[in-house]
């Protein structure tokens, strides 16, 4: 069966006010999607209005992520929100992983799999971010960094678990700088992570996961990109914030 195409709008720390947020609403609410595309669409709001944009959204089948959360489901535990309190507030999805959660908050590989394993058991769907830096990729170690960052979660979960799994590729040099992995960098990252999950899991969960690009997609490169056989869509930064990204939700449109 075709793996569905996945387009994710990750708002990040933005919009900056009620006002930013209304008109970005508004934007999407008058966007021309093509639903013969049949893009399974999801944005990532900031905690504070996630409860708020599903009242107010007027786009049908599109869902509402968080943006990250933690492994405990209650506690002393400051400024942490669980995977329980998302599911009980009817958020289905949530990113974990993300390069800025690994980097800035120095999140391990085990960490990020611990957190999926409970987000998984609290009945929400894990949009999963691996990637490699810079200078990994010039030391071509792109599958090996990669391999590593997915090891632990392909540890903790059953082969039944994929099915609420994305992979989201996201090479690190690429999210924010505007350079882009080209269409065979993105496509031979794609490959592998298939490959790996064929040994690490089952043929079957490598041909039905859906892997997911992210980093400096645009609606000038999305076109090319969307045509890889092993890329099933994009997670989106900056652009998500723009009209073009009507453009790369509509990317399989010919």
């Amino acid at each position: 069966m075709p793996r569905q195409f996945f387009v994710g709008g990750n708002f990040k720390m933005n919009p900056a006010s009620r006002e930013a947020k209304r008109t970005l609403i508004k934007t999407l609410n008058d966007a021309a999607l093509d639903p013969s595309v049949g893009a399974q669409i999801t944005f990532r709001f900031l905690t504070v209005y996630l409860t708020y944009v599903p009242a107010v959204w007027g786009m049908k089948d599109v869902k509402v992520a968080a943006q990250n959360c933690y492994v405990k489901l209650s506690g002393a535990f400051t400024g942490e929100i669980s995977p329980s309190q998302l599911a009980d507030a009817g958020i289905p999805y949530v990113v974990l992983g993300h390069s800025e959660r690994r980097t800035l908050f120095h999140e391990s590989s085990e960490l990020v799999a611990q957190k999926t394993r409970v987000a998984l058991d609290n009945g929400l769907s894990v949009i999963l971010c691996v990637g490699e830096t810079l200078s990994e990729r010039e030391a071509e170690k792109t599958k090996e960094v990669v391999e590593k960052q997915l090891e632990p979660v392909t540890q903790q979960l059953k082969e039944a678990d994929w099915q609420k799994i994305v992979i989201a590729y996201e090479p690190v040099w690429a999210i924010g700088t505007g350079k882009v992995a080209s269409s065979a960098q993105a496509q031979q990252a794609h490959a592998d992570i298939r490959a790996f999950l064929v040994k690490a899991v089952s043929p079957a969960v490598a041909e039905s996961t859906r892997i997911i690009y992210g980093g400096s997609v645009t609606a000038s490169n999305c076109k090319e990109l969307a045509t890889q056989k092993d890329l099933d869509g994009f997670l989106v930064g900056g652009a998500s914030l723009k009209p073009e990204f009507v453009d790369i939700i509509n990317a399989t449109k010919a």
